[in-house]
């Protein structure tokens, strides 16, 4: 039972990473998994139980890069750096279920409960990225959004697989927008040497 649900799952989780999970029917499923219709169904009633096995199964053999050694960079510039560069390494590793997974999301309903732990994962980045900038403010909720942008696997893709510029290249590149929008605005900047 145990051996022939993972070969199951193991068949969706190839079929999602190739063709995607709007292209994978439960019957192709069981013909890669080498079962009938019926078993895959004794094992996964639908498309959700069946969504939710596979998302652990690319999760534990695909961790997240660990964000606890990012909190122990001082400086926020280089633990941003940082960050990206676990990040980005980790979505080239991963890119062609990520690619066909967000491309599926609107498309298929059982999708949405089984991105829930990597929003929570980049939420949690986010809040770890914010720490040390002197933003405050409306800059705050700039430099927010701009670290969200930062870590986005589709920023990541349309620099590094659309503009073919390195990993190295597409960390400075964020960088350097995160410190821009960290800073104050020039019109915050007049009003403070003007003392208003």
């Amino acid at each position: 039972m145990t051996a022939t649900r993972r070969r199951i799952t193991e068949a969706a989780v190839e079929l999602h990473g190739t063709v995607g999970p709007a292209r994978t029917t439960m019957s192709a499923v069981a013909e890669r998994a080498g079962v009938q219709r019926h078993t895959l169904y004794r094992h996964f009633p639908g498309e959700a139980e069946l969504f939710g096995a596979c998302s652990g199964h690319f999760f534990a053999a695909n961790p997240l890069p660990d964000p606890e050694p990012w909190r122990e960079i001082g400086d926020p510039r280089q633990r941003l750096a940082a960050a990206l560069d676990d990040l980005y390494a980790y979505y080239k590793r991963t890119e062609p279920m990520f690619a066909n997974v967000l491309r599926d999301v609107e498309l298929v309903e059982a999708l949405g409960p089984t991105l829930v732990p990597m929003q929570a994962y980049l939420a949690e980045a986010v809040e770890i990225l914010t720490s040390g900038w002197s933003a405050g403010g409306r800059r705050r909720r700039v430099l927010a959004a701009a670290l969200r942008h930062a870590i986005d696997f589709h920023t990541w893709r349309s620099l590094t697989t659309d503009d073919h510029i390195a990993r190295t290249e597409a960390v400075e590149l964020l960088v350097a927008l995160v410190t821009a929008a960290a800073r104050p605005s020039r019109r915050a900047t007049v009003a403070q040497a003007a003392g208003l």
